[in-house]
């Protein structure tokens, strides 16, 4: 039986499957609609959850902040008034690595304090700048150091292996030494809440451990302070040995005989520890040295060819400490090495400072203490120059 419709009208079939896709479309929005409701429901929730696994407080560089405010505080209360309370509180909550030691040692100084005398010490012109620096917990620190070149030697595929030479190990032991600071002030002064102890407090211990490391670390004997690279024996070059620091003569006494002797200093260095190697003398030695001329009348001292860049000294830097012995008769006025690798400073990290209310009426005494110690642990990376015919 055949279908037949009116002239214009729609087929049944056509119309039924219209109705069907537009129920089809229908349903397919509401399914769409309720699964982007769930979805969105979801999402709330597991931030909402999120929100509460986070802690509160304010971010870790913050946090930081505060776990050191406590501390601060206590220690500006002491300085200010003795009242050590804040700084034992801390110690009894377990804080003791950031607050405090026994009384009669004195209190470690605040981070930011200890870092403000740490700055200082690092940026002036002392041997510690390019030394080797460690932190060491004990009363010494030890450097086992081979002194003689390991056996070595060709092997093929079928022969034994011949045996080496056996190196010869030595040890270099560096004490810590107690370096000290008596800075004195009113107690007017500390009374005056506008006053910053704590900066002018850093600023005369940084400036007195400064010129006592600096003076230490070039001419230190040794006894109860650390010993200088300066008062180590020094041998004529071609006869160096271990304890000893090798030395190139200028060829005049008191003088330089020409500017060729500062080459010289310079390749009697070993070529491994030129390349971090470095001049150190004072700065009328370094006047002198500065109006040295080569063959063809250009200076041998040359200033930095980019914004920031030192001058260097046949294409070394300087290092200008004042602690180092002027031009004269036989002295070791300038030092060429690789200090990093020839010169070891050591120390422990903390800083203490002790109260003295009493022994300066009407002012305070505050006694800072820390404990460094130095001394050259590779006697081939330092060569000096002598003034000197030979």
């Amino acid at each position: 039986m055949s279908e037949t419709t009116e002239a214009g009208a729609t087929p049944a079939p056509v119309a039924e499957a219209k109705r069907a896709m537009a129920g089809f479309a229908k349903d397919f929005g509401e399914f769409r609609q309720e699964l982007h409701a769930r979805l969105q429901q979801q999402e709330e929730r597991l931030t909402m959850l999120d929100r509460k696994m986070q802690s509160p407080a304010r971010p870790a560089l913050a946090r930081a902040a505060d776990e050191t405010a406590p501390h601060a505080k206590a220690f500006g209360s002491y300085l200010r008034s003795g009242d050590d309370e804040g700084l034992r509180g801390l110690e009894l909550e377990g804080k003791a690595m950031t607050s405090a030691v026994a009384a009669d040692g004195g209190y470690l100084v605040d981070p930011e304090t200890a870092e403000t005398i740490r700055g200082v010490l690092d940026s002036t012109a002392s041997i510690r700048r390019i030394a080797n620096v460690v932190h060491v917990e004990a009363t010494a620190y030890d450097v086992l150091v081979d002194t003689t070149e390991v056996g070595a030697g060709w092997a093929t595929e079928s022969d034994a292996a011949a045996e080496t030479g056996t190196p010869a190990i030595d040890r270099i032991s560096i004490p810590l030494h107690e370096l000290s600071a008596l800075p004195k002030i009113s107690q007017r002064l500390l009374d005056d809440s506008a006053f910053d102890i704590e900066a002018w407090l850093a600023g005369r211990i940084a400036e007195k451990f400064a010129r006592a490391e600096a003076a230490a670390f070039v001419a230190g004997d040794g006894v109860d302070k650390p010993r200088g690279f300066l008062t180590h024996p020094a041998v004529a070059d071609a006869s160096w040995n271990w304890e000893s620091l090798g030395y190139v003569a200028t060829g005049a006494d008191g003088a330089f005989a020409g500017a060729e002797a500062l080459i010289d200093l310079v390749y009697a260095l070993g070529a491994r520890y030129r390349a971090n190697a470095r001049f150190v003398m004072n700065s009328r030695t370094a006047g002198a040295v500065r109006k040295l001329k080569d063959a063809d009348g250009r200076f041998l001292w040359s200033d930095g060819l980019a914004a920031g860049e030192p001058a260097r000294l046949l294409g070394y830097p300087v290092l200008v400490a004042e602690d180092m012995p002027d031009i004269a008769s036989g002295a070791d006025a300038i030092a060429f090495g690789d200090f990093r690798a020839g010169y070891t400073v050591a120390e422990r990290p903390d800083l203490r400072v002790l109260r003295d209310p009493f022994s300066a009426k009407p002012h305070v005494l505050f006694y800072a203490t820390k404990r460094v110690g130095g001394d050259v642990t590779d006697f081939a990376a330092i060569k000096l120059l002598r003034f000197a015919t030979a």
